[in-house]
């Protein structure tokens, strides 16, 4: 654990624990500050300056107490070197061990300085460490130590109501407020640290302000370290369990509203006072953490099972050593007997049955075999059909959620997750990118569009398309069957380019409205993205067109009331699909760039917690039609999942002045594929991980003409050939083989 704490690039490090805390309070229902003065030679009116540092153990005095020495040395000089009228100070260094010659190299320190005699000690980690902090007025941090966890005896030192100064070290800084709860200086900065130590002293005695302090910090440190604590145990769990996939997932560790210990729990055990828990170690933490840890009534529990276990097998039968010399003959005669029986089969004349019954064993293996060229019952079913609803899922579990019959058809992301006798589309083989599991997390459901996107008329010859994640039938807002019959005959009417949508925003989540706050577009996507949507969409959107940053980058989205489309539950014209694809394809690559640009590694620009990181881009991926639809002028219609009614959402006519048109013009959109994919033609890679290619066709004039070219050179071979051919037979004639020959 020591190592855990210098070290936490390799070791997970858990901050915090109450330990500290207890201790003290079942310290101070034992001891009393001024009683603990008077017994180590302490007068009531003088100022006691306790300075700490690192609370590792150093067997000669170490460089950090020589710093704090250098820091501390103006105070000395100003404070402990002569009977001032401002009051008498005494200073107290708390470092080492009491056997080891620190106090004789603090004492020549202070004969140096021209110190009054006693008004240095030093005390050792091996003594009575919490009687030492109990007994200050002030306590001092002088480490040059940044600690990877807030140093435990500043804790102590809070908890027990003492004003604190300490070098402003990020770790410190991260829990406790400059001025509020402590003091803090700059390191190595011996006039900052004189500055700060005068706040502290009025007339001789401690300031108001430094009681303020005192007391502020005392109510910080109770529970200081709490929510932290429980964040990262939190976050071990999220590594650990492996959900299924139908699985109810537990909420972000940004939820966790823990910001205090269950004091109950220890209040029993503080108040018995045990005298475990009341001293500290050469390393500055309490020997009860030790005593009573978890791990050890574990250790201990596993001891005893294992003596049980020792004692159960004693009283069985032991194997002897003549067991062991009989033993490899035993297995000899196995194995002679294996091969004997092996070669008498091989010699004896088997009967394979009839013709009759070798001929129906064959049919029948042959039609329990599912060819992929077949067409299954679905497939048939299917046929003059207008419109298809792709239904997206990741693992078996999702099977129950999945519809059957003709207006829809499973598309799995991954091929071990695929329905047994279906027709099922298969969006690995179709997308080689879905075969990386990190993309196939990140992107979801858009992956699977993705898959049938690329080289869309070899599995999809329909004028309308649709999906749906199974999701939506857990949420119980999938087509109902007057609904479904409702979307088929209104598409059939349909002209012009509409969206039809029945998964409503507000059932995705269960956020509701109110009064005082209305939930809009971009707030709830803020929501559904760990408070980071419209930074991340704004920035992706920027990078996409290249636009300079004091242009506006984030589309305006109604406060109409309106409803907007969740779960991807919604149809569309084909050509339409395969715009938004386009789209989506530039977006979801800008958006990687981005995070990949981050400078922390395996980030995600739109959540912190380590669960929702597996799933980056998948929540805003889902909206991202909405804004498309909205901004490209796509007429978008509600379906009502159960009477099937329809209701036109954010009408065309209130746009005007809202859309951004020329950012979702298909001519524009076209033109900037046609520049990624002649880049990616010939090798100009914008950056090393460039995720564009991988999401689909990649297509230009260039390739058009490329390919034109080799069919019309292959064209041209077939004709070379069919001529030398002619032109031999005319030649040299033909000779028929002579019978027999």
């Amino acid at each position: 654990m020591l190592y855990s704490v210098l070290d936490a690039g390799n070791f997970f490090v858990i901050p915090g624990s109450p330990a500290d805390v207890w201790a003290v309070e079942a310290y101070s229902k034992s001891h009393e500050k001024y009683q603990l003065r008077k017994e180590n030679g302490f007068l009531k009116d003088e100022i006691v300056v306790v300075v700490v540092g690192s609370s590792f153990f150093y067997n000669e005095l170490s460089w950090d107490y020589a710093v704090a020495m250098h820091d501390v040395g103006p105070l000395l000089i100003k404070y402990a070197r002569r009977n001032s009228v401002e009051g008498s100070f005494k200073f107290v260094f708390l470092c080492g061990n009491s056997t080891d010659g620190y106090n004789d190299a603090l004492q020549e320190v202070a004969s140096r300085l021209g110190l009054l005699e006693g008004s240095v000690r030093h005390y050792g980690f091996n003594g009575d460490v919490n009687g030492v902090l109990l007994m200050a007025d002030i306590v001092l941090y002088g480490s040059s130590q940044v600690e990877q966890g807030f140093p435990s005896l500043i804790v102590r030192a809070m908890t027990f109501g003492i004003p604190v100064i300490t070098p402003d070290f990020p770790i410190i800084k991260e829990y406790v407020a400059e001025g509020a709860q402590v003091i803090f200086f700059q390191k190595d900065n011996p006039e900052g640290l004189s500055r700060a130590f005068s706040l502290f002293i009025s007339n001789g005695k401690l300031s108001k302000f430094a009681r303020t302090i005192a007391s502020a910090g005392r109510l910080r440190a109770k529970n200081m370290l709490a929510l932290d604590c429980v964040t990262r145990y939190a976050r071990i769990l999220e590594n650990v369990l492996n959900f299924p996939s139908v699985a109810l997932l537990p909420g972000p560790i940004s939820q966790l509203q823990q910001v205090s210990w269950e004091w109950n729990l220890f209040r029993k055990e503080i108040d018995l006072g045990t005298g475990d828990i009341l001293n500290m170690d050469e390393w500055g933490t309490s020997t009860s953490s030790r005593n009573s840890s978890v791990v050890d009534l574990l250790e201990e529990e596993f001891t005893k099972n294992i003596t049980q276990n020792e004692n159960w097998s004693a009283d069985q039968d032991t194997i002897s050593e003549l067991d062991w010399d009989v033993l490899p003959d035993i297995e000899s005669s196995e194995e002679y007997e294996r091969l004997e029986m092996e070669q008498l089969e091989e010699r004896m004349d088997g009967t394979f049955g009839s013709w009759d019954d070798i001929y129906r064993n064959a049919r029948k293996s042959e039609r329990f075999k599912f060819e992929a060229n077949e067409r299954d019952e679905g497939e048939l079913e299917r046929t003059g059909q207008p419109v298809c609803i792709y239904e997206i899922y990741s693992g078996s579990g999702a099977w129950p959620f999945l519809h059957h019959g003709s207006l829809y058809r499973g598309l799995a992301l991954s091929s071990a997750a695929r329905r047994l006798r279906s027709d099922d589309v298969d969006a690995v083989s179709r997308l080689h990118l879905l075969n990386y599991t990190h993309y196939r997390d990140i992107l979801c459901e858009i992956g699977g569009m993705f898959s049938i996107a690329n080289k869309v008329d070899n599995i999809h010859k329909r004028p309308w398309i649709g999906f749906q994640s199974w999701r939506a039938a857990g949420r119980k807002v999938s087509l109902s069957i007057s609904a479904e019959k409702v979307l088929e005959e209104t598409v059939q009417e349909t002209e012009g380019d509409v969206m039809y949508f029945w998964a409503h925003l507000d059932m995705d989540g269960g956020f509701t409205r109110n009064n005082n706050d209305v939930l809009t577009f971009w707030s709830m996507c803020d929501i559904l993205n760990g408070g980071h949507c419209r930074t991340a969409f704004e920035d992706a959107f920027r990078q996409m067109y290249g636009l300079p940053s004091h242009v506006e980058a984030l589309p305006p989205m109604p406060e109409d009331g309106g409803c907007w489309s969740a779960l991807h539950g919604w149809v569309m014209q084909t050509p339409s699909f395969l715009e938004f694809i386009m789209f989506s394809r530039m977006f979801v690559d800008s958006l990687d760039a981005l995070n990949a640009n981050s400078s922390k590694v395996n980030s995600c620009l739109l959540s912190s917690s380590e669960l929702e990181k597996k799933h980056c881009y998948c929540r805003v991926l889902e909206l991202l039609v909405n804004v498309w639809a909205y901004h490209s002028g796509r007429k978008m219609v509600y379906l009502d999942p159960l009477s099937g009614s329809l209701q036109e959402q954010h009408p065309i006519e209130r746009r005007r002045g809202f859309m951004w048109m020329k950012y979702f013009n298909f001519t524009l959109l076209k033109s900037m594929d046609e520049d990624l994919a002649e880049a990616a033609d010939d090798g100009d890679y914008p950056r090393e991980k460039w995720l564009w290619p991988w999401t689909g066709e990649v297509h230009w004039k260039g390739i058009y003409e490329r390919e034109r070219e080799e069919r019309y050179r292959q064209k041209m071979d077939k004709k070379r050939k069919m001529k030398e051919k002619m032109f031999d037979r005319l030649t040299k004639g033909y000779r028929q083989k002579t019978l027999g020959g």
